[in-house]
């Protein structure tokens, strides 16, 4: 097992700067997930750490060892492609062996590690066949069973899942959770997928633009994103934005525009120091930190805010239910449970659990509280 350390990495096609300066580490066992949206540099990054893509600038180091000008045969690593990249004339076997067969690997140990690889990944009965005559999910698998019998130091996983329907791909990341957990071995994956990012790793990278927004573990993403981007970007449906203003000195209240421009006073969960009165804010409150408010006791709750809205959409999907939310000017999203799920056009108070609530700089969009 190894560790990888990123340390201040660039890469220009041109004029053009797709990475900007990336520090990032990787501990020997863990699993990374690079999630942001198309063209942040995700895939770029990837293709760097494998070799596959030059380093204009900085350092790329595995176990300790500098690997910016070594060739990607040599750096002991597996990757494993979004297009599974079978050769269809081959059996699932061959396919297998294919690169063991390359560096001249015994016959006897390659009969073990496919025998080891196929058990973990339950292939045994098709390791006969082609991959034509294989689901989707059995061709992942036989791509990651390629990867596996090399026992590399680092695997690389790029958008792995991206091919599958939404129940196989629910599947294949219990899969491949399932294999780190057993494996250990240090995981580096690229996915656009948020909740992919937030079930299989141990930390998350964020990109956007090139840049490194947030590196920590899902909760903390999640719970306390280090800007707007990233709260935005993690969770679905996305945080909620509210333009506010400190209301005190003390910053311990906010106030938001209401219906008819009317300022509505919240009680913040975490004051604002130094802050000063009037100074502006963005207040971020995730879909599920709201709920009805059903009677006027609520309205006493120290952690709870309690604002007038009208229900303009109701989209149920099941086990809960989505509505949009007309609060003054803006539109809101609420998540609630399908028992308790507001009706189209019902004024509702809705309370907003303000311990859960995120305080933006509307300039830099830097979380502040």
């Amino acid at each position: 097992m190894s560790s990888l350390t990123i340390s201040g990495l660039r890469k220009s096609f041109g004029v053009v700067e797709v990475l900007k300066g990336v520090d990032l580490e990787a501990k020997t066992g863990e699993f990374v997930a690079l999630v942001g949206p198309s063209g942040c540099g995700k895939s770029t990054l990837l293709a760097m750490i494998a070799g596959l893509e030059s380093v204009s600038a900085g350092e790329i180091r595995i176990d300790g060892r500098v690997v910016n000008s070594v060739a990607p045969k040599d750096r002991d690593i597996a990757m494993v492609f979004q297009s599974y990249a079978l050769y269809p004339t081959m059996t699932v076997r061959q396919n297998i062996t294919f690169g063991m067969e390359s560096r001249r690997v015994p016959r006897a140990q390659q009969d073990e590690a496919v025998k080891r690889v196929a058990a973990l990944l339950q292939i045994e009965p098709l390791l006969q066949r082609k991959p034509a005559q294989l689901s989707g999910g059995q061709r992942q698998r036989v791509a990651m069973g390629r990867a596996l019998v090399r026992d590399p130091k680092l695997f690389l996983f790029d958008e792995p899942l991206s091919n599958l329907d939404a129940k196989l791909r629910v599947e294949m990341r219990s899969e491949i959770k399932r294999l780190h957990q057993r494996v250990g071995k240090t995981t580096i994956y690229v996915t656009h997928d948020q909740v992919e990012a937030m079930t299989l790793a141990s930390r998350i990278a964020v990109m956007h633009k090139g840049e490194l927004q947030q590196f920590a573990e899902p909760r903390t993403t999640y719970d306390r994103p280090a800007n707007m981007f990233v709260a935005g970007f993690m969770g679905s449906p996305a945080m909620n934005f509210i333009p506010a203003e400190i209301a005190d000195a003390e910053g311990a209240t906010a106030t938001i525009a209401g219906e008819g421009g009317q300022r509505l006073t919240l009680k913040l969960a975490r004051p604002l120091a130094n802050a000063g009165a009037n100074r502006r804010i963005v207040l971020g409150v995730r879909p599920e930190h709201i709920s009805l408010a059903r009677s006027e006791g609520q309205n006493g709750k120290a952690d709870q805010a309690v604002v007038p809205a009208l229900v303009e959409i109701v989209e149920p999907t099941g086990a809960e239910t989505m509505a949009e939310l007309r609060l003054g000017e803006r539109t809101i999203v609420g998540r609630f449970g399908a028992d308790e799920a507001p009706r189209v056009g019902e004024k509702v108070s809705l309370a907003f659990d303000m311990t859960k609530a995120c305080l933006f700089d509307p300039t830099s969009e830097r979380l502040i509280g």
